[in-house]
């Protein structure tokens, strides 16, 4: 299995109020509360919980229903549409 193409962007930890599942990471703003905005980084990188880790959150919950490639490819087209929303005037 192939690593997760992760471009380190921070999109998916300025949006965690949009899924339920990452709703309890907002610090308020939609932004999770560990992401650190000027090293677009993760201040707790080596103990975020399993939904901040894709390879994790496939075999706790995905292995039956996609293979590795197709979940990446659901992952890859949400940092498409993260990217997309961020670029939108207000």
């Amino acid at each position: 299995m192939s690593s997760f193409p992760c471009t380190q962007c921070g999109l998916c930890c300025q949006y965690v109020h949009l899924s339920q599942e990452t709703q309890f990471l907002d610090r308020g703003d939609g932004t999770c509360m560990h992401y650190d905005a000027p090293t677009k980084a993760c201040s707790i990188y080596t103990e975020r919980p399993d939904i901040c880790r894709v390879d994790r959150m496939y075999a706790l919950h995905f292995v039956h229903q996609h293979t590795w490639d197709e979940f990446v490819a659901l992952n890859l087209r949400v940092c498409a549409h993260l990217a997309s929303q961020s670029t939108k005037s207000p």
